[in-house]
């Protein structure tokens, strides 16, 4: 395949996608498809011919989008959305036909500094203060390691990054039982273990009990621990939960800790000035990571974090041997030494496309709707018999159970799921098995969302 022939089936691509947009809401949100029906479709062995484009493709229509669960399908209402706008789409064609890779200021000049520009728009679209700076991860989950690993650093006196970890004190970290499983990750990864990572009691908000929190750092230090950070969440995975940031940061603060705040889905919502209110006191916060892909429209992957002073997160994580050297130049960002990887994609471009394309006003106007819309179906769903809302709409999450029964409830789960029209998850709170519902696809309409209602009526 030469670039002519890239030229003509970029565009029969292109129609093809339209075609599959246009067409969503008529197939099942989720892959019907059994384990291992897609891959007894393919050859055993690669080909050793150059084969025709035009077969390829066939395949692709014949095999892939009937084995795929549809995330941009309008009523996905599972997980969180990972939404993909179409002038999110365009841009990362242009980046992927640029192919750069964007490890240094040298090797894409463009893609770091229309990052750093983008890092301006967004924190201030967030109403962040003016000192936080920030870079892209591909991930949340690498976002809260890189803030983990300098957690680490810090409170070791940058010892573990030379000495290693053997013979250092027991590091600790703090978190409530709200936040991500990436917390988790993060805490084994950095070599600091599951076991260290202390899951702090809640409060009947579910939010940390900043008390608690203050007492597990003096039984730590009393016990000869060294503790290293704490993990805030707002709009946590499971139920929507969020922390009480101006008092948990302050605990932290008092002990000489950082805090990390993961709003990896609820953080978009804060360019509607209306909810800030959930992130009171994030300005005092060392690392906050959101996910434009999330709720924003930005193509998956693209994960940002925001930092007070990068200073510390570069000495962590950032090595530049001679042959990544920029000669003849002052001192640039290479953002490489931001982050885990070395390697990077130009993933500004798709922000700088999609914030133009639809103006923060119009992000907003989709966000206001979605956590309406998810108001409205949760009195629907309260109203209906035999239902019963556990938690109440968190923005635009919330979860119900049917008959009081765990059994039951996971039965519908599967005949909802089964059914096609909606993709609902699961996820259990305080003991009880309860079903999940997150408004966010960024096509979605109202009736789309109400349609979960008539799911449920005709299913219960």
């Amino acid at each position: 395949m030469n670039h002519d022939e890239l030229a003509h089936w970029s565009k029969r691509a292109a129609d093809w996608v339209r075609d599959y947009h246009a067409g969503l809401r008529e197939r099942p949100v989720r892959a019907r498809s059994t384990p291992g029906e897609t891959a007894a479709k393919l050859p055993a062995q690669p080909p050793e011919q150059p084969e025709p484009i035009a077969d390829i493709f066939a395949d692709f229509d014949a095999i892939v989008p009937d084995a795929m669960t549809h995330w941009q399908h309008p009523r996905f209402f599972a997980y969180f959305p990972a939404n993909a706008a179409p002038a999110s789409m365009l841009a990362e064609q242009l980046a992927n036909a640029i192919a750069a890779q964007c490890m240094l200021w040298q090797t894409a000049p463009a893609a770091t500094e229309i990052e750093q520009v983008m890092m301006r728009w967004l924190r201030d679209a967030l109403g962040l203060g003016p000192h936080f700076t920030g870079t892209i991860h591909d991930s949340a989950t690498t976002a809260t390691l890189s803030a983990v690993l300098t957690m680490r650093e810090r409170a070791l006196d940058w010892a573990g990054n030379a000495d290693g970890l053997s013979g250092q004190p027991r590091l600790r970290l703090y978190a409530s039982d709200q936040t991500h499983s990436s917390v988790d990750k993060a805490a084994r990864i950095a070599g600091i273990g599951q076991d260290n990572l202390v899951k702090v009691p809640t409060d009947a908000a579910l939010a940390m009990d900043p008390a608690a929190l203050d007492a597990a750092i003096r039984a730590d230090l009393e016990a000869g621990f060294l503790p290293a950070g704490v993990v805030l969440c707002i709009g946590g995975t499971s139920v929507g939960a969020s922390d009480r940031l101006d008092a948990a940061i302050a605990v932290a603060r008092d002990h000489g800790l950082m805090a990390h705040v993961d709003a990896a889905w609820a953080g978009a919502a804060m360019i509607c000035p209306e909810f800030r209110p959930l992130w009171q006191g994030v300005d005092r916060a060392d690392s906050v990571v959101f996910n434009p892909h999330k709720w924003l429209g930005a193509q998956f992957d693209c994960a940002v974090q925001f930092l007070a002073d990068p200073v510390d997160q570069v000495r962590t994580l950032g090595l530049r041997p001679d042959y990544l050297e920029t000669l003849d130049q002052d001192e640039v960002v290479n953002f490489n030494e931001w982050t885990v990887p070395l390697g990077r994609r130009f993933r500004a471009l798709k922000l700088w496309f999609t914030l133009r394309a639809y103006g923060l006003e119009g992000l907003r106007k989709r966000i206001r709707n979605h956590v309406a819309w998810a108001a409205e179906l949760a009195e629907a769903i309260a109203a209906l018999p035999d239902f019963e809302i556990v938690t109440a709409p968190a923005l635009s999450l919330f979860t119900f159970r049917y008959r009081d029964s765990d059994e039951e409830t996971a039965e519908l789960l599967r005949r909802i799921n089964d059914d096609g029209r909606i993709y609902l998850t699961q996820t259990r709170h305080q003991g009880q098995f309860v079903i999940r519902v997150q408004v966010g696809q960024f096509d979605c309409t109202r009736d789309d969302v109400m349609c979960v209602h008539q799911v449920l009526r005709d299913l219960a």
